[in-house]
């Protein structure tokens, strides 16, 4: 994120510029209300963070300022305020301020109240585009020719996160199908089942987005990825004084930012046993209390759960509610693993290769026989996403007109370690060089990726310290 921080205490400001750019934000510092004006011309800031005592113009005043200048709406302004300034950070709330933190600044609080910001002006986006550009966009293309608003269509799947769709087998157009369906159905519960990497969000996302521009939010909620201590707050936010340490006005919860749109729980199974009754009494009363607070909240949400393990099973041991499983056993839908549709492999792997080649600008414009027989010898234990993997790393570390074996690296069938053959097998290396930095940064990102931008279990994965993986992403 692009963040402007407006202070004139120098040390402060230089802290919390060192502080930021170590997680991976990009920082400009200014010390008054009017060279921040003058900068926020000139460049664009998602964020400012900005004191409101400052000699010359105040941190309100500059707030006024900034909200005339365009795009000056679009930015979102967190206050830092002394004890003796409280009254007035609240009052600068009415003023369109998205929050305030309290001096001296705690680190946690200001991680937390960022990641909200930036996580708020990501939805903000997507909304502002579904609703106003790709609307005026159809108009435009209603006059146009019909391979024109194919195009269109596919840049907007591709927005919402449903470019991966390729639908060659029967048993895939069934499932969109049904999908399709259910886009209509908001009231009905919707649980999908399949192994890891088969897709199942992809499948959610249709079901919210369908085949029309939805302006709805979509929101995600990683349950094996948060750990029981936070995921209540996660799920229904919390008030004012329920945790030593959260922000002074409490915080919304994921069922608010869902309000009119879509929750998708991935892995509902993780829910900690303790928090299901509270997830089915959401389900049945269409209303929750925040954590610590009195006040009732309605919500109005579809709800899309998936699965990788058998929920029946789980059940039976104990582990999920008997009475949640029935109330989300309503609409189910099975993601039958690649190695069951083995008829939509080669169609995956030239898109991908098509896709990654353009990204990497490579050659790869064919696949051999030999790969196609080996591809469709494999498994896939990792389903798509393991398949999406293998051709993204033979496309970085190789460059060929034709896809061949030897740059495709698979596991073998019977283990879960990688193939380990000579080098001169398993890739070949280019004779002017290999740059090692771009081939570690795709890594890093991949892993990123895959970890849904948590980047603890990131450098749990990759075996590096925090600070080494803070250090690579700046």
């Amino acid at each position: 994120m692009n963040i402007l921080i407006v202070d004139d205490d120098k040390r402060g400001r230089a802290y919390l510029s060192s502080f930021l750019r170590e997680i991976g934000h990009v920082i400009a510092e200014c010390s008054n209300g009017e060279t921040a004006l003058t900068a926020f011309k000139t460049q664009e800031f998602s964020i400012v963070l900005t004191d409101i005592k400052m000699p010359g113009m105040s941190g309100i005043e500059f707030l006024r300022e900034l909200r005339s200048l365009p795009g000056g709406h679009d930015a979102s302004v967190i206050f830092m305020t002394g004890y003796g300034e409280l009254q007035t950070a609240i009052e600068a709330m009415r003023y369109d301020a998205y929050d305030y933190l309290q001096k001296p600044i705690k680190l946690e609080e200001l991680v937390i109240a960022i990641d909200r910001a930036a996580e708020y002006q990501v939805l903000r986006r997507e909304n502002e585009f579904l609703t106003n550009r790709f609307e005026s966009a159809v108009r435009v293309a209603a006059a146009a020719t019909t391979q024109e608003l194919l195009h269109l269509k596919e840049a907007y799947f591709r927005i919402v996160g449903l470019g991966d769709i390729v639908i060659y087998t029967e048993a895939m157009k069934k499932v969109y199908q049904q999908a399709l369906t259910l886009h209509a159905e908001r009231s009905m519960p919707v649980l999908i089942e399949g192994e890891t990497g088969t897709g199942k969000e992809l499948v959610a996302r249709y079901i919210h987005y369908g085949e029309e521009s939805v302006a709805l939010p979509f929101v995600d909620l990683n349950c094996a990825a948060l750990a029981p201590s936070i995921f209540e707050s996660e799920l229904f936010g919390y008030d004012a004084g329920a945790y030593t340490g959260g922000l002074p006005r409490g915080q919304k919860g994921k069922l608010d930012m869902a309000q009119g749109g879509t929750i998708f729980f991935d892995e509902i199974t993780e829910i900690p046993v303790e928090l299901q009754a509270k997830l089915l009494r959401v389900l049945q009363e269409k209303e929750f209390y925040r954590v610590g607070g009195l006040k009732k909240f309605k919500t109005d949400v579809r709800i899309i759960c998936s699965t990788n393990v058998d929920i029946e099973q789980k059940v039976e041991r104990g582990e999920f509610r008997q009475d949640l499983f029935y109330r989300l056993n309503v609409a189910r839908i099975y993601l039958p693993p690649l190695r069951e549709r083995k008829d939509g492999i080669i169609p995956l792997v030239e898109m991908f290769l098509n896709r990654f080649s353009k990204e990497k600008r490579k050659n790869f414009k064919t696949i051999s026989k030999s790969a196609v027989d080996l591809l469709l010898s494999y498994e896939w234990p990792g389903n798509i996403r393991e398949l999406r993997n293998v051709i993204e790393w033979a496309v970085i570390m190789h460059d060929d007109t034709e896809l061949k074996p030897l740059h495709l690296k698979l596991r073998k069938a019977h283990s879960q370690s990688y193939c380990e053959e000579t080098p001169g097998a398993s890739f070949v290396l280019p004779p002017d060089g290999l740059p090692l930095k771009p081939f570690i940064d795709e890594i890093i990102l991949r892993a990123l990726e895959m970890h849904h931008g948590n980047k603890l279990q990131t450098a749990h994965y990759l075996d590096i310290p925090l600070r080494t993986l803070y250090n690579r992403l700046k």
